[in-house]
């Protein structure tokens, strides 16, 4: 058996760039659960899409517009944003920032 990753230090995980102006680095997970930071230059856009997973995204830095299902609302520094399993929902970014994100069950696909 495998033995269980318990602690994460940033440095220790590269960033994948995405698009122009969005990288991701997978910080810490479990098959249950992971943890994702998303970085965003200003106008930078996370493009509209949806997964099986259940997502929650904290505001680490910056200010970002999000739409989910349609609803847009603008949520900066310190806010936070729920996406129910298999909504469309994407970002743009105001200013440069961050995203930390939560999804349940972990992203296969980002490992």
């Amino acid at each position: 058996m495998t033995e269980q990753k318990l602690f994460a230090q940033p440095e220790a995980t590269g960033w994948t760039e995405l698009a122009p102006g969005n990288t991701r680095r997978v910080l810490i997970h479990t098959p249950e659960l992971m943890q994702v930071e998303f970085g965003f230059d200003k106008g930078a856009v996370g493009a509209p899409h949806s997964h099986p997973h259940i997502q929650v995204s904290y505001v680490a830095e910056g200010s970002f517009e999000v739409t989910i299902d349609g609803k847009t609302e603008v949520v900066g520094q310190g806010g936070s944003f729920i996406v129910p399993s298999g909504l469309v929902h994407g970002v743009v970014a105001l200013e440069k920032g961050r995203l930390v994100d939560v999804f349940t069950p972990m992203r296969q696909d980002f490992v």
